[in-house]
């Protein structure tokens, strides 16, 4: 059974209230449930962290290196600002699938420029809470050598 983590960023955990118009009225819960019987039907284990905090993602990755097979993430605003969060991607050695709800493309454009994509495998954006589950479907083809 393939393990992931699933790691958001600051202000997801606003999800369902912050800007429903942008980021739809899904909550961070009602996503974690959507992913845990996602992730029955396809046989992986997850586990999910959420923090405002740039140390507290840094930190979940540099865990996951040592116990998950590979991981989500939203890393919200820390997308566009952090080389420290992007080195943390890099030296996980796990490979990692960058997801965020809207299209970035399609917003502002300093929200155009990700630190994460160069490290991340791929990269899932404008689908809305469909996207986790769409992410988890691409990093399990790419565990099992099929992406």
């Amino acid at each position: 059974m393939r393990s992931m983590l699933i790691l958001n960023g600051p202000n997801l955990n606003l999800l369902g209230t912050r800007q429903p118009e942008i980021y739809g009225s899904t909550t961070l819960s009602d996503i974690e449930a959507m992913c845990r019987a996602h992730g029955e039907r396809i046989g992986v284990t997850l586990d999910f962290v959420q923090s405002n905090h740039e140390g507290v993602l840094i930190d979940a990755l540099h865990a996951a290196r040592r116990s998950k097979d590979g991981a989500i993430l939203n890393a919200g605003a820390y997308t566009h600002t952090s080389i420290a969060l992007m080195d943390a991607v890099r030296s996980a050695e796990l490979p990692v699938v960058e997801l965020h709800l809207s299209n970035i493309h399609a917003r502002e454009s300093y929200r155009h420029h990700s630190y994460i994509s160069p490290v991340a495998i791929g990269l899932i954006c404008g689908f809305g809470a469909r996207g986790y589950t769409l992410a988890m479907d691409a990093l399990f083809s790419h565990l099992e050598g099929f992406g």
